[in-house]
C-alpha cells in the first residue's frame, strides 16, 4: 500500500516504514508530522482517487534530520563581453519516516479508541 501526498507545492508517493526526503518542513527532529492532503491511495481493489484530495485520508511520519542536497552550479557567460558568473546553490530538504498511512477518518477513530 502507498499514497500520493501533495506538500510543498509538489507530489511524492509515501510508503508505510520507508523514508521520503521533502522540500524543507518547519518542526524539530523527532516531531510528529502529518499530511492530510492525499491526492491517492494504492491498496489493490480497494484504491482511491481523490478529487482533489482523498477525504478522511492522512499520512503520519517522523522528521528524521534536516539537510542540504548536492550543490549545483550555475554558471553564466557572455561571448566577448568578458562577462562572467558563477554561482552555487544547495537545497535544502527535510527527510521524513513515514509510520502511518490512514484511509478513512473512522478507521483512525476506531484505531485511537483501542490505544
Amino acid at each position: 500500500m502507498y499514497a500520493i501526498v501533495e506538500t510543498g507545492g509538489k507530489q511524492y508517493q509515501v510508503e508505510e516504514g520507508r523514508y521520503v526526503d521533502i522540500e524543507l518542513l518547519d518542526g524539530e527532529k523527532d516531531s510528529k508530522v502529518v499530511f492530510d492532503k492525499i491526492v491517492m491511495v494504492v491498496n489493490g481493489k480497494k484504491s482511491k482517487v481523490g478529487q482533489p484530495y482523498v477525504t478522511g485520508a492522512s499520512a503520519e511520519g517522523k522528521i528524521v534530520l534536516h539537510g542540504k542536497a548536492k550543490k549545483v552550479i550555475v554558471y553564466k557567460q557572455r561571448p566577448k563581453k568578458g562577462y562572467r558568473k558563477k554561482q552555487g546553490h544547495r537545497q535544502g530538504y527535510t527527510r521524513v519516516m513515514i509510520s502511518k498511512i490512514r484511509t478513512s477518518a473512522k478507521k483512525s477513530a476506531e484505531e485511537t479508541a483501542a490505544e
